[in-house]
């Protein structure tokens, strides 16, 4: 009978290794190398490290240490044509070395994006990676709550499923509030939780984003459409719709 050998187990290095070969980008570097010459970067090209990150989205980042880029592209391109890592490389490279991206590779690029197998995708991942809000309607001076049940039978005749209702962790400068489908929550800016923020005001911006449940974001000819005219004729009916407006036009002044 012949003697088995035992395998021995791999080193914590080896292991490593190994984990960093399955995110690196296939032919990354060369890519990269390829697109920093035909954009006319001046100087000598840093060496490139790409690989691909878990991110909830289509994220893509540099970052240069010394001689060295550090790239990290959205798994969500793992199995993307390589004309699309080009496009990626490019609109990274020319931000960086603050170059026009050519206008092909941005088309290749976007047609890329707004793709029903890529949107698919990227819903999935967001489902599974990005955080979800506790249900929390209630804040200091505003309950989401009742206001959610208030607009749902007023406005869209009780069909809208109850999504998690919350406010944001901290004050946001420019966004009044967020409605996530992958997640179905709906965050409000914490901002708007104040006394002096009239109760319409906050229904108007839930309303808003009610609205989102109902009119989804839609992509075609290559375009994204988050706000359709028919969205923005329904927006128009809420009860308070020019009050709120022009209370808005003033916040957070006010």
């Amino acid at each position: 009978m012949t003697a088995r050998h035992r395998r021995e187990p791999e080193s914590t290095a080896t292991q490593i290794r190994n984990r960093l070969k399955t995110k690196l980008v296939p032919g990354g570097e060369r890519i990269f190398q390829r697109i920093y010459t035909r954009l006319g970067c001046e100087g000598r090209p840093p060496y490139f490290v790409v690989e691909f990150h878990p991110y909830t989205g289509l994220t893509l980042t540099v970052r240069v240490r010394e001689d060295t880029a550090y790239v990290r592209l959205s798994d969500a391109l793992h199995d993307a044509p390589t004309p699309v890592v080009e496009a990626a490389a490019a609109i990274l490279l020319g931000r960086l070395y603050r170059r026009q991206p050519p206008k092909d590779l941005l088309e290749i690029y976007r047609r890329f994006s707004y793709a029903r197998t890529t949107r698919l995708r990227l819903h999935r991942l967001r489902q599974h990676r990005a955080r979800r809000v506790e249900h929390r309607p209630a804040g200091t001076h505003h309950d989401l709550g009742p206001l959610f049940v208030d607009l749902n039978q007023r406005y869209f005749e009780n069909l809208l499923p109850l999504p998690r209702l919350s406010w944001s962790k901290r004050g946001w400068r420019s966004l009044l509030g967020c409605f996530d489908p992958a997640l179905q929550q709906i965050v409000l800016n914490r901002e708007l939780d104040r006394k002096t923020v009239p109760e319409y005001v906050v229904a108007y911006v839930l309303y808003h984003e009610m609205l989102h449940l109902k009119h989804p974001m839609k992509f075609a000819r290559c375009r994204r459409e988050s706000h359709s005219p028919s969205f923005r004729k329904e927006e128009k009916k809420f009860r308070d719709y020019q009050r709120a407006m022009k209370f808005l036009d003033r916040f957070p002044a006010c």
